[in-house]
C-alpha cells in the first residue's frame, strides 16, 4: 500500500515502457524491518588517489603512505568494460595494531557495466573490507605481458563508512517473522554536478574526496535499454520474456507464498539517501535469484556488518559511479539480512549485480569470501529464506528452472556463451558464475546452492520420531497404558516449517507450530502406527517412518511367588546368607522387577534370583514389584526369619570337645575326631544350613535328614574359614525336620569342628 505517499512518474517512465522498467521517484514501498535507526544516516567518506603508471603502462603503483581513516578499498579505472588481466595487490596499516598487513590480491573479474545503461561508470576490482586503517600501498602488473597495458584512469578508492547505529535485528536464519514497517522515503533532491576529471597525481596519488557521478544530461534514460549492454538498441527483442514488459502503474508488492524473513532496512544500517537521490527502477516480476559473495575478508565481526554495507553502498555509488548499491539484498555471516538497493524489498527493484541478467532477477550477496571455506548454515538458511520469499511473490519454484533473456553478449564461468536477446535456461536460484565469467559466489558457496534450493523449496528433510515419553521400548516397539508424548527432530531449520502433525494410524491427532519438537496423544488399547508429518512453508509435506506403539493395561504376573532359601557363605548374627527367588511374566513385555524392601534393588526381566543377607532372629518381609514396558505393575512378597542354633543345643553321641574363640558363633564350637560321633538338631522350618569351621586338615561328615543319609560333606579348605555355611537344603514349605551329622574320621585328617546350624522359619 502506498497510503498518502506522493508518487511522481518521471518522463523517463514512458521510455521505460520499451525498456522493461519503470522509474518512480519518492517511492520505497513496504521496505523491511527497521531496527531502531534513530540516529540518522551515516556519512561515508570516499577518497581517491591516482596510481602512477610504469613499464610502458604495464604496471602501476601507489607508494606506501599515510591516509585519512578508511575501512574499505578498491581500485577503479575509467573504462567500465576494460579488465585488468594481471595482479592487483594492496596492503594496509591497521589502526588498532599499527602493523602493516601482508600483500593481498583483489579480485578483478567484475564488469563495471553491471549498472545498466548508465554513463560515467567505472571499471573496478572487488571492494575489500580491511577494517579500520590509516595507511596503504598498491602495486599492479598486467600479467607479465609487455603488450598488455593497464586501463587508463587507475586510482585507489578508500571508504570510511562513518559511524552508524547499532543493530538489534535477529538473523533471518532464526528470527520469527516481524511486521514490516515503511522506511523513510528516499530523498528526491537534485544532485550537484561534481568535477568528474581524474585527480592529478603529482606525488603518486594525492587523496581527494569523491562525489557520486550523476547521469550525463544527454545520456539515455537511467533505466537503460532492454538489454544490459549500453550500446544495445532501445527497442526490446521480439523474444523478450513477459517479465521484462513494464506495467502501466507502480508495480504492486504481491504477497508471497511463504513468510517474509526479517530484513534490516536501509535506515537501520545507516544509508545516506542523499548520496543516491535518483529514483528506483522497477521490473514487473522476478523469475530468478542470483547468489553472490562480496569477496574480501570473512573475518569481520557481525557488529561491523552495517559499516560494511554502508561502505559497499558508498563504493558502488561514488567509486564505480552507480546510482545505488548494486545488490537487492545482503546477508552477513551471522545470517542477518540487509536491504540493498532502495525501492522496497517487496517490489521487483532493478538491481546491478549480474551483467547481462539484471532484468527479471534479484541479487543476494553474502558478505565475505567463500571460495575455499563454506558459508555457515545460518547464511545458507537466510539466503534460502530471502530467495524463497522473493520467488514466492511471483509463483516461482526455488528448486525449478526458468528462462532468462540475455541482455549482453558474453560467456559464463563454465564457457557457456550468451547472445543478446536469446533466452537461456537457469536454475531459479543460480550463482553469479552461471550468468557471468566470474568465480563469484566462490566455489564453496556455489557448491552449497543445492542446499539453499532444498531449504527454500522443501520438503522437510531428516524427519524422524526420536522418543515416545510415557512408553517403554523393546527393540522398535513402544508399550504404553494410553498417554504418550512423541518427540521428533528434523534436519531442516524450523524457520522453514509451517507446522507439524502427530499422526496415529494415519489420522492427525495433534497439530503444533513448526518450532515444536513434541506433541501429546492418548491412545486406545491396541497396536498403533505413530508418525509425524511436517509441512514445509512451500506446502510440501514429509511424513516420518512409523513407530509401533502398543497400548495395553494388562498387569504382569508372578507365576512363581518370591521365596527364600539359605545359601552357602559366612554366617554371623547380623548377616545370614539368603537366596531370594521369583519368576515374573507379562503378556506383552516385562520391563523389570524391583525389590522394594528390606532393601531397594532393580532386576532385569530375565533375572529370577538374587543373593542377600538377613539379620538372625528378625522376621523380615521381602517385597517385590514387577513392571511391564507399558507401566502396568504387580506386587508380591515373602517373609522369613533366619534362626541360628548352636552346637550346644544338639543331641550328641560319641566324644566331642568344646572349644572357645571369638571366631565361633556364640564364642564356642564342638570338635571331634571319633568315628561315628554325631550331633543332631530338630527344628521347624523350610531351609537349613550346616555351619562349620574349616581348614586344610579338616575331615568329613555324613549328613542325615529325617533319618536318611543325603550327603557326605568334606570340611577341608585350602584356607581357614570360620562360621562357614557349606551345606544347605530347602523345602517348599515349613515343616519339622531333624538334621544329623556323623564324623567319618577321614584317614590323615579325622577332625571336624562344627558351629551349629541355621534354619529359616
Amino acid at each position: 500500500m502506498l497510503g498518502n505517499r506522493r508518487v511522481r512518474i518521471t518522463a523517463a517512465a514512458a521510455a521505460s515502457a520499451v525498456a522493461g522498467v519503470l522509474v518512480f521517484e519518492g517511492v520505497t514501498g513496504n521496505s523491511s524491518v527497521d531496527t531502531e535507526a534513530k540516529s540518522g544516516p551515516a556519512k561515508a567518506d570516499v577518497r581517491a588517489a591516482s596510481l602512477k603508471l610504469g613499464d610502458g603502462g604495464t604496471s602501476a603503483a601507489l607508494g606506501k603512505r599515510d591516509t585519512a581513516p578508511f575501512s574499505m578499498l578498491g581500485v577503479t579505472w575509467t573504462d567500465p568494460a576494460a579488465r585488468v588481466t594481471g595482479a592487483v595487490e594492496v596492503r594496509t596499516r591497521s589502526v588498532p595494531s599499527g602493523n602493516w598487513t601482508p600483500w593481498t590480491s583483489l579480485e578483478t573479474d567484475l564488469d563495471g557495466r553491471t549498472e545498466t545503461g548508465r554513463s560515467g561508470t567505472r571499471g573496478s576490482t572487488e571492494p575489500r573490507w580491511v577494517g579500520p586503517s590509516d595507511g596503504v600501498e598498491v602495486r599492479i602488473n598486467a600479467g607479465g605481458k609487455i603488450s598488455t597495458k593497464l586501463p587508463a584512469g587507475l586510482r585507489l578508492d578508500t571508504v570510511d563508512p562513518g559511524r552508524g547505529t547499532t543493530l538489534s535485528a535477529e538473523p533471518a536464519a532464526y528470527a520469527a517473522d516481524l511486521p514490516a514497517e515503511d522506511p523513510p522515503a528516499a530523498s528526491t533532491g537534485e544532485p550537484t554536478t561534481p568535477d568528474t576529471t581524474e585527480p592529478d597525481a603529482p606525488d603518486e596519488g594525492t587523496q581527494a574526496p569523491v562525489e557520486p557521478t550523476p547521469p550525463a544530461p544527454d545520456s539515455p534514460d537511467p533505466s537503460g535499454p532492454a538489454t544490459d549492454e549500453p550500446t544495445a538498441p532501445a527497442s526490446p527483442s521480439p523474444s523478450a520474456p513477459a517479465a521484462s514488459s513494464p506495467a502501466a502503474t507502480l508495480p504492486s508488492a504481491p504477497s508471497s507464498s511463504v513468510p517474509k524473513p526479517p530484513i534490516t532496512s536501509r535506515a537501520a544500517w545507516g544509508a545516506d539517501e542523499s548520496m543516491s537521490p535518483e529514483a528506483p527502477e522497477y521490473l514487473t516480476g522476478v523469475k530468478a535469484v542470483f547468489v553472490h559473495h562480496t569477496a574480501g575478508s570473512s573475518t569481520y565481526t557481525c557488529a561491523e556488518s552495517p559499516a560494511i554495507v554502508r561502505s559497499l553502498y558508498a563504493y558502488h555509488v561514488k567509486s564505480q559511479g552507480w546510482k545505488d548499491i548494486g545488490y537487492n539484498f545482503l546477508v552477513d555471516k551471522c545470517g542477518t539480512v540487509f536491504e540493498g538497493r532502495k525501492g522496497g524489498v517487496d517490489r521487483p527493484v532493478l538491481g546491478a549485480h549480474t551483467y547481462g541478467f539484471n532484468r527479471e532477477t534479484a541479487g543476494i550477496a553474502v558478505i565475505g569470501t567463500y571460495t575455499d571455506a563454506p558459508a555457515p548454515s545460518v547464511v545458507t538458511t537466510s539466503v534460502a529464506r530471502v530467495a524463497a520469499w522473493k520467488l514466492g511473490q511471483y509463483k516461482g519454484d526455488p528448486a525449478g528452472t526458468t528462462t532468462l533473456a540475455a541482455g549482453a553478449a558474453g560467456k559464463n564461468y563454465f564457457g557457456r556463451a550468451f547472445t543478446v536477446g536469446t533466452k537461456y535456461s537457469f536454475s531459479q536460484i543460480s550463482g553469479h558464475r552461471d550468468g557471468f565469467n566470474t568465480q563469484c559466489p566462490g566455489t564453496a558457496l556455489y557448491g552449497q546452492l543445492g542446499t539453499v534450493r532444498a531449504l527454500a523449496a522443501g520438503p522437510v528433510t531428516g524427519l524422524a520420531v526420536k522418543s515416545v515419553t510415557g512408553a517403554g521400548r523393546a527393540g522398535t516397539t513402544y508399550y504404553t497404558k494410553s498417554a504418550v508424548t512423541v518427540g521428533w527432530s528434523a534436519s531442516t531449520p524450523n524457520v522453514f516449517i509451517s507446522k507439524y502433525e502427530l499422526l496415529v494410524d494415519g489420522k492427525s491427532v495433534a497439530t503444533t507450530a513448526g518450532t515444536a519438537t513434541s506433541a501429546a496423544a492418548t491412545l486406545a488399547l491396541g497396536t498403533h502406527k505413530v508418525q509425524v508429518r511436517a509441512t514445509h512453508q512451500s506446502g510440501k509435506t514429509t511424513t516420518s517412518a512409523a513407530a509401533t506403539v502398543i497400548a495395553e493395561k494388562t498387569a504382569p504376573t508372578f507365576p512363581a511367588k518370591p521365596n527364600l532359601a539359605l545359601r552357602t557363605g559366612t554366617v554371623n548374627t547380623a548377616a545370614v546368607p539368603l537366596t531370594l527367588k521369583w519368576k515374573a511374566a507379562d503378556a506383552a513385555a516385562l520391563k523389570e522387577v524391583r525389590l522394594t524392601a528390606p532393601v531397594a534393588r532393580t532386576y532385569g526381566p530375565t533375572t529370577a534370583s538374587a543373593s542377600h543377607t538377613a539379620k538372625s532372629g528378625a522376621a523380615t518381609t521381602w517385597s517385590m514389584k514387577a513392571y511391564d514396558l507399558a507401566g502396568n505393575t504387580a506386587s508380591a512378597a515373602v517373609a522369613g526369619t533366619p534362626v541360628i542354633v548352636q552346637e550346644t543345643s544338639a543331641a550328641k553321641s560319641g566324644k566331642w570337645t568344646a572349644r572357645s574363640s571369638s571366631s565361633y558363633l556364640g564364642g564356642k564350637s564342638y570338635t571331634s575326631s571319633s568315628k561315628g560321633a554325631s550331633l543332631s538338631w530338630t527344628f521347624t522350618g523350610r531351609s537349613v544350613a550346616l555351619v562349620a569351621s574349616r581348614a586344610s586338615t579338616s575331615g568329613q561328615v555324613y549328613v542325615y535328614v529325617d533319618g536318611t543319609k543325603v550327603s557326605t560333606v568334606d570340611l577341608k579348605s585350602s584356607s581357614t574359614k570360620y562360621r562357614d555355611a557349606l551345606w544347605t537344603k530347602s523345602w517348599s514349605s515349613s515343616a519339622k525336620h531333624t538334621v544329623k551329622i556323623v564324623v567319618v574320621a577321614t584317614s590323615g585328617r579325622p577332625t571336624v569342628t562344627t558351629d551349629g546350624i541355621v534354619y529359616l522359619k
